[in-house]
């Protein structure tokens, strides 16, 4: 069948069947349900609206104390060959590849593998409970920073000093002597010892202060109120941001997904400014290629990828449902991740700076006071701005910025979730005001479980969650699992064709050749090396998990990589007919969707995108809610 007649049978599909209207595209409201008006779905009032949902949801956290430690750690300038054959190899299809699936389907991240593929189905299963686990502990690192961020309203900060009721008698402010980089230690007879055994006012002010932090998970100790509080209040805002859905979202996120690129702005000019500076810079950038020898290096570009871009948790193809048919999301997904990724590599210039100008004052090397993840934002930069002039000023600054990068991650995540479930039971959730009450539901229930994060063995809790939960190995199954789905099991080109019918063009056949070959092969690749160089957690290089702990953490990760082939059997289970027959009906799309039209008109099954009503009414069927079909 030719590509234009193809692309006519699309035309007609969405003209016949979507409805398409003038204006905005309201939620379904009570008045709607009582005059028996189809269900309407939501859509961006603008396109900026989605950008910068987008921008908000995956430029986080990790761009900032992740990307910058792993590119000194893995060789420097090194690093970024690995992370770039992972960029456009694997992150940038897989993303695209989501968002254009939610635009396409305009479901949630369960129904769209439902109908596109139901034997996948599972992989829609899979990402909500990766991003269910993830919501849960994620939002206590803004905890965190809430309760350091009310602390910095007073003329001294804190941690600046040892003179505090949770300091120990091992607490030794920083003071260096330039001229011989050797540390000046106070109320010690043996200088040497002390030395050896002494903690800064910072580290103890996170775990004596902040954490009040037992001797291991089988310690968990009592609830810290202050935390549970700072925890309820960032629960509440989350869920102001999203109640409305999009439309409350699509406004916040002009705040949340801006202001901290003001910031970070502000943090490279300060840091770059410091004596010591360029050293910091240097070690972050100077490339060791023989670090690429290290399959470790490897894997920490592909995990990186996947954590940064937000993929194969729901959430990009979330988003994607809420565009507007037409909406050219090709050039914008390529656009979104040149911001991502421009933003972890301009970050590491803010944060090494810095770093660079505290290992200078110090006197010591820079990879002395190189960290990852929250012992970088709660350790090593809040101990840099106490060196700085103006130390208030910074600290409030700095922890603004973190907690606008994760709060934007956090809701945009949360309505991920929220709208994966509330299409699976559209009936049940999408009537009256049952979407807000799910979603108070949701953030509550998420909340009682994220206390057990705040107790005085919390961060054990925290750990075990961010090690195993939503890991490096359960995001590359999904993605692979999501290649196969629809590079050979739909087929690339029938997607291809749906992507022609939205933005007019077909993309470079880059994303086809990468969701057909390049994905999958790096996928399990850095599966496989992640599985063989596999090490057992540990907290803070001496504290070793026990054994039943582990089990608890392996147990969360199998839980949604099992979701997929348990799906599968499912499906298989519940068709009729012989082993091949069966696999052949599940893996077809539903009546309804793309390439499972019966033979009508001489048209072959491979070639058309559309099936005819199952009755044999000779039309097409409908879907479960209006779409508005106009460009944005």
């Amino acid at each position: 069948m030719a590509q234009k007649e193809k692309l006519q049978y699309l035309k007609d599909f969405h003209k016949d069947t979507l409805k398409p209207s003038p204006g905005k595209s309201p939620g379904t409201r009570p008045e709607d349900e009582a005059e028996g008006k189809p269900l309407q779905r939501e859509k961006w009032s603008s396109k900026m609206d989605f950008l910068l949902s987008v921008a908000g949801g995956f430029v986080g956290l990790g761009n900032v104390w992740r990307f910058p430690y792993l590119c000194y750690k893995n060789g420097g300038g090194a690093f970024l060959i690995p992370y770039f054959i992972f960029l456009f190899g694997g992150g940038l299809p897989v993303f695209f590849l989501e968002v254009a699936l939610g635009q396409y389907t305009s479901e949630g991240g369960i129904t769209c593998w439902g109908k596109l593929c139901p034997i996948f189905t599972g992989i829609g299963y899979a990402s909500v409970v990766i991003v269910s686990l993830l919501n849960i502990y994620y939002i206590v690192i803004l905890a965190w920073g809430l309760y350091y961020l009310l602390h910095c309203f007073q003329p001294v900060l804190p941690w600046a000093g040892c003179r505090h009721s949770w300091n120990t008698n091992s607490c030794v402010e920083d003071t260096v002597r330039k001229n011989k980089s050797l540390w000046l230690i106070s109320n010690f007879t043996n200088s040497t010892s002390a030395a050896l055994n002494f903690t800064s006012p910072v580290t103890e002010f996170w775990e004596h202060n902040v954490l009040s932090i037992s001797s291991g998970i089988d310690e968990m100790g009592s609830i810290k109120w202050e935390l549970a509080l700072c925890l309820l209040a960032v629960w509440v805002i989350c869920f102001f941001c999203i109640w409305k859905g999009v439309k409350s979202t699509g406004k916040v996120v002009y705040v949340t997904a801006t202001f901290p690129f003001i910031m970070l702005l502000v943090l490279l000019v300060r840091g770059v400014t410091l004596p010591g500076a360029s050293e910091g810079i240097k070690f972050y950038l100077y490339p060791d290629l023989g670090r690429l020898q290290d399959p470790e290096v490897w894997i920490d570009a592909g995990t990186q990828i996947f954590f940064s871009y937000a993929i194969c948790l729901g959430a990009m193809t979330s988003l994607g449902s809420y565009n507007k048919y037409k909406y050219n999301c090709y050039r914008d997904c390529l656009l979104l991740g040149c911001l991502n990724s421009g933003t972890s590599f301009v970050s590491g210039f803010a944060i090494f700076s810095v770093l660079g100008f505290m290992a200078q004052e110090q006197g010591v090397d820079i990879k002395d006071v190189a960290e990852s993840g929250p012992g970088l934002a709660f350790i090593a930069y809040p101990k840099a701005v106490t060196m700085m002039p103006m130390p208030t000023f910074w600290a409030i600054l700095f922890f603004i910025m973190l907690l606008l990068l994760g709060l934007d991650s956090q809701f945009v995540e949360v309505e991920g979730q929220i709208t994966s479930l509330v299409d699976l039971y559209p009936s049940l959730l999408r009537k009256g005001y049952r979407r807000e009450i799910f979603i108070a539901v949701i953030c509550f229930i998420s909340y009682l479980l994220g206390l057990t994060m705040v107790t005085n063995g919390g961060m054990y809790v925290f750990q075990l969650f961010d090690y195993y939960a939503a890991s490096g190995v359960c995001l590359l199954w999904v993605a692979f699992f999501e290649c196969i789905a629809v590079a050979w099991v739909y087929g690339a080109d029938n997607f291809y064709d749906a992507i022609e019918d939205m933005i007019g063009y077909r993309p470079n056949p880059w994303m086809k050749w990468s969701w057909s070959v390049f994905t999958p092969v790096l996928c399990v690749g850095c599966f496989a090396f992640s599985l063989v160089k596999y090490k057992p957690l540990t907290y803070n290089k001496g504290y070793k998990y026990p054994e039943w702990s582990v089990g608890v953490g392996w147990c969360l990760a199998l839980s949604s990589m099992v979701c997929i082939p348990m799906v599968v059997v499912i499906k298989i289970l519940q068709s009729d007919g012989s082993l091949i027959e069966r696999i052949k009906a599940v893996a077809a799309p539903v009546a309804g969707w793309a390439s499972s039209r019966t033979k009508e008109n001489g048209l072959k099954n491979s070639e058309l995108l559309h099936p005819l009503d199952p009755s044999g009414s000779m039309a097409l069927t409908k879907p479960t809610h209006t779409i508005v079909e106009t460009t944005m």
